[in-house]
Formats: structure tokens, C-alpha cells, sequence
């Protein structure tokens, strides 16, 4: 009779993503060419996470925030979305708050950057 192991993927916990960190979001991006054909690239949106909410379950999600050209730009990515490949983790900072909103403004703060 042999034994069920699972698997090493299925033994590791999941990530949990917290505000401080930033991280490179793949995201899978479908489109229509000029015959119509349909094409499906990948497109990443580096950021830094502000608010995470609802941890791991089915609806977790996560706001990240970057600033492009001189505008921020915000996103909300769900978790177990199928859109999203992968989500890699850069850096991440320590700080002291749940909620990272007071960054959205012209307020500068220098943060200490965490050993991963």
C-alpha cells in the first residue's frame, strides 16, 4: 500500500503579502491583433503594497501602489485571480501601520528596509 505524501509545493505555506513590501505583479494581458487574432502577452506592475485585506482566503486581495511619469497609479489585484502568473517579492520595508495611505500624498518618509 503505498503512503499519499504531498507534494513539497503543497507542503509550503502560502506567502502572505503585507503592506511595506514591494513587489513585481505578472499580470496576463489578452489582445486583438489588426486580423484578429487573439495574442496573450505578460505585463508587470511593480509597486508598493498599501493595504492587504482579507489574508488568504478566496477573496483576498491586495493594493498596490507606483508612481509612473509622475502620476500614482493604484490597482487592486485579487489573490486567486487566474489573471495574475506570479507575484515575486523585491523588497520590504518595516513599518508600522496597516493601512499605508499617508504615502499617497506629497508626504516623504524614509523607511528601513527589512532583511528578506
Amino acid at each position: 500500500m503505498t503512503s499519499q505524501e504531498p507534494s513539497t509545493a503543497e507542503k509550503t505555506t502560502p506567502v502572505t503579502y503585507k503592506p511595506g513590501m514591494v513587489v513585481k505583479i505578472h499580470q496576463k494581458i489578452k489582445e486583438f491583433n489588426a486580423k484578429g487574432e487573439e495574442k496573450e502577452r505578460i505585463q508587470i506592475f511593480e509597486g508598493m503594497i498599501l493595504a492587504a485585506k482579507h489574508g488568504n482566503e478566496v477573496g483576498a486581495t491586495i493594493t498596490v501602489r507606483k508612481v509612473s511619469d509622475g502620476v500614482g497609479v493604484e490597482k487592486i489585484f485579487p489573490l486567486r485571480s487566474p489573471v495574475i502568473a506570479k507575484i515575486e517579492v523585491v523588497k520590504e520595508y518595516q513599518v508600522r501601520r496597516a493601512k499605508l495611505n499617508h504615502l499617497k500624498g506629497d508626504f516623504k518618509r524614509k523607511m528601513k528596509e527589512k532583511k528578506i
